[in-house]
């Protein structure tokens, strides 16, 4: 069984983090999945809406940390930073329905959807600093200016998770649901859209974006440079082994 599962139908397609066992934590080949389906997505033309989805347990974890280690994203062109940078410069709508855990580049993806359903048992975070590295996806730039200064270094500085109420407030989401609902009301929003003239679609999401488009392109290139650099380091190093061997990491002499 795929840990993506790809459906196209009615001009939307519909990629599903199917790795439920794992809490739909990604894998470099994941990350390869997805990137090809967003480029191929752009290209089609049968294809006028995604949609993102997880489990209604679960959005995704985030990384898995032992395929992160022996794939570790030292360049701007693995993977990871190849999926990141399809759905940021993705021309037609991405609409996501996000339940439960919403950890990393769970949350960090979400700054490049257009419209985001979130279950009432969703909890997001981005802990980057707590693992000894840094944002991705551009969230250096997205988060405060989305989030607040003050929230988003609550959110990206300490690690503190946050939840579907104040994800709303602050406009990450769109709207809560229960969890059951989610992936359903994503489905009706992007039939919504499909049904529209894509023409319009296109540029009315490419008038609201590109103010940011060049500074989201520099932003998540300078990132991808820093986390590569900082893998490397003693912090991230001390961080993913605590992880594996299930301590706290001690930071205090680093």
């Amino acid at each position: 069984m795929t840990d993506i599962l790809i459906d196209t139908a009615g001009g939307v397609t519909t990629l599903t983090l199917n790795r439920v066992a794992k809490k739909n934590s990604l894998t470099a080949a994941m990350y390869a999945r997805l990137a090809d389906a967003f480029t191929q997505a752009q290209t089609d033309s049968a294809v006028r809406v995604v949609v993102l989805q997880g489990h209604e347990t679960v959005f995704s974890a985030g990384n898995d940390i032992a395929d992160f280690l022996k794939n570790p994203p030292t360049s701007p062109d693995v993977p990871v930073f190849r999926f990141l940078r399809a759905i940021s410069v993705f021309t037609k709508p991405v609409v996501a329905a996000v339940c439960g855990p919403a950890v990393g580049i769970g949350t960090t993806l979400l700054f490049h959807c257009d419209l985001v359903y979130a279950g009432d048992n969703a909890a997001f975070s981005m802990p980057f600093v707590n693992l000894g590295v840094c944002p991705e996806a551009a969230s250096s730039l997205l988060a405060p200016q989305r989030m607040g200064y003050g929230r988003a270094a609550e959110a990206l500085l300490l690690g503190d998770p946050f939840l579907a109420e104040a994800a709303l407030e602050m406009g990450l989401i769109s709207r809560i649901v229960p969890p059951a609902e989610a992936s359903a009301l994503a489905q009706r929003q992007a039939q919504r859209l499909a049904a529209k003239p894509l023409t319009s679609l296109l540029e009315a999401k490419r008038l609201m974006k590109q103010g940011q488009a060049v500074l989201v392109a520099q932003r998540m290139a300078e990132e991808a440079v820093i986390f590569g650099r900082m893998l490397g380091e003693p912090a991230a190093r001390e961080a993913f082994t605590a992880f594996m061997e299930k301590r706290q990491p001690d930071f205090v002499a680093l």
